[in-house]
């Protein structure tokens, strides 16, 4: 999806990035959760007219892969290119992710550029050639610290495990290339000093802060034992560790090495979206990296939590893996969407259960959000036949709605917009659902509708058109949640032939009262948020 033609212009876009996912297996709840937060939280700020990029991608090198690849008898480009195409995009396309870009670490675009920056390392003295010894862990494709790892117990009684995956590590022992990350250790403790909200949440930050003051080891950055990887220039008989490899993504796809007027306007993001188990990457060596290059470091690093079933992180290899598609095809893609942004604090973890999805979307989508919808359409074709009436007599109820519009406006685009705070910007405007709500119960207009007079017509025009124009600005406001249900609700107020496209709707202009014109034609669509059939059966 393109930004719209009205976006304000400036030198810089508002650059937000996921993970690159490792592309061993489907997609699962877990990523999507990630995706859908930074679709989200980009829509919003086009939704204000800004200019957007928004990067997602896949990470397709390493150790994990080729593996994975073998055992299912291809070769890695070939594994990566299958799950790509058939699992990956489809399922970003299937959310209604807006994405600009979509950035594939065995792309040419990418790997010429990643080895141009370890060049100009190695050429700064940044890199020296080293050897290690330590316990790998293949699933995170990381060397992990002894007091890191977990003992492990019956079928991997005196093992060691990885505090991650719960599965044993490797003794691996390599002479490989090394980066000087521990002459970085006072440089990031000055700038997290200095950048307060670098890292969040408060939790995540405290935790790289002790890990960084603890002092760093240099960076293994190079692998010799496998061959599936970006070569190292100067020397192929390696090839570069895949997280180097990966978080350069970032930067190449922005145009890093091949169009410095685009990367002049996009890097750096202004926030990096990760899981908190890949913190440390993008919160210590990622800004290393920036720093030795003398390049630009990110915004902000922001980790969110773990989605839980059953007590444990959603994951294959846990065996709680879900597909989305599971839930979309119960509860449909905008109430997904809605969901895990709505129930769960972002950058906390959260427990996800059917019967929860299923309370809260009869509750405050069906009940709340969508039989408004459907009241307000039915009233105003059934007393003033499909056209939205006047208000000619408002009062003090009138003006309580207009003030809890403005309120709810302001305090979602603090909370999305600027904290990143999702779960509180939903709640926001759905209080204001709730207000408009019992507003109608307080007003009730099929009582007022019973008086022909014609103060009666005129207090039922301002009930009816207090209404609608909340909803419009429900609408306006709930588009990057829920993009679908939102034209829905557009297309059946009739605001477009009036207002002009859903999408070139303001934030900052969403409270500004009566912009829905009289005269609009208002129709009864579809229900927004039909009635759920009997939860599936396993």
């Amino acid at each position: 999806m393109a930004a719209n033609g009205n976006e304000k212009q400036g030198t810089k876009a508002y650059y937000v990035t996921t993970p690159i996912y490792y592309v061993n297996d489907a997609p699962h709840l877990g990523h999507a959760y990630t995706t859908v937060a930074g679709d989200v939280l980009t829509r919003w700020h086009r939704q204000r007219g800004e200019k957007v990029w928004y990067l997602t991608g896949t990470d397709e090198h390493g150790q994990k892969i080729m593996r994975t690849a073998d055992a299912n008898g291809v070769s890695p480009q070939e594994w990566c290119d299958k799950l790509v195409t058939q699992a990956w995009k489809p399922l970003w396309e299937h959310l209604e992710i807006a994405n600009d870009d979509f950035i594939r670490t065995t792309e040419k675009r990418h790997t010429d550029r990643v080895r141009e920056f370890v060049q100009d390392l190695w050429d700064k003295g940044e890199i020296y050639k080293g050897g290690y010894e330590g316990p790998y862990c293949v699933g995170c494709e990381e060397y992990k610290l002894p007091g890191e790892l977990l003992d492990g117990e019956g079928e991997y009684a005196g093992e060691k495990l990885c505090p991650v995956h719960k599965k044993p590590v490797e003794i691996l022992k390599e002479e490989n290339y090394f980066f000087k990350l521990s002459e970085y250790a006072q440089r990031l403790l000055d700038f997290y000093e200095a950048n307060p909200g670098f890292i969040q949440p408060e939790s995540a930050r405290n935790e790289v802060v002790n890990f960084v003051r603890q002092g760093l080891t240099d960076l293994s950055i190079s692998r010799s034992t496998f061959d599936w990887g970006v070569k190292v220039p100067w020397d192929d008989k390696h090839v570069i560790y895949v997280w180097v490899d990966a978080l350069l993504n970032y930067a190449t796809a922005a145009g890093y090495g091949s169009d410095q007027a685009r990367f002049d306007a996009t890097f750096p993001a202004d926030v990096h979206l990760v899981g908190k188990d890949i913190l440390r990457f993008h919160a210590v060596i990622w800004p290393a990296m920036l720093m030795a290059q003398g390049l630009p470091l990110p915004g902000r690093v922001v980790a969110n939590g773990w989605l839980l079933v059953g007590g444990e992180k959603m994951s294959k290899s846990n065996l709680t893996g879900i597909k989305p598609q599971d839930l979309t095809s119960h509860f449909g893609v905008d109430a997904y969407r809605w969901y895990f942004l709505r129930a769960i604090s972002f950058g906390q973890d959260g427990s996800f259960s059917w019967e929860d999805f299923s309370a809260r979307y009869t509750s405050e989508l069906a009940n709340d959000y969508g039989n408004l919808a459907s009241r307000v359409a039915a009233m105003v074709n059934k007393y003033f036949g499909g056209e939205l009436p006047a208000a000619t007599a408002s009062g003090e109820a009138e003006q309580a709605v207009r003030e809890g519009l403005t309120k709810a406006v302001a305090a979602a685009d603090r909370a999305i917009g600027e904290e990143i705070d999702f779960q509180s910007g939903i709640l926001a405007i759905f209080d204001f659902v709730k207000q408009v709500n019992g507003y109608i119960t307080e007003q009730e207009p099929w009582k007022v509708a019973k008086d022909d007079s014609e103060e009666g017509r005129a207090r039922l025009a301002t009930i009816l058109y207090t209404a609608a124009e909340s909803l419009r600005a429900m609408a306006v406001l709930l588009n990057p949640v829920m993009p679908d249900t939102s034209q829905k609700l557009w297309d059946s107020l009739g605001a477009e032939p009036h207002l002009g496209p859903l999408a070139a709707q303001r934030i900052d202009e969403t409270a500004d009262w009566g912009r829905l014109p009289a005269g609009a034609t208002v129709t009864k669509g579809a229900v927004l948020f039909p009635r759920l059939e009997e939860q599936p059966t396993a």
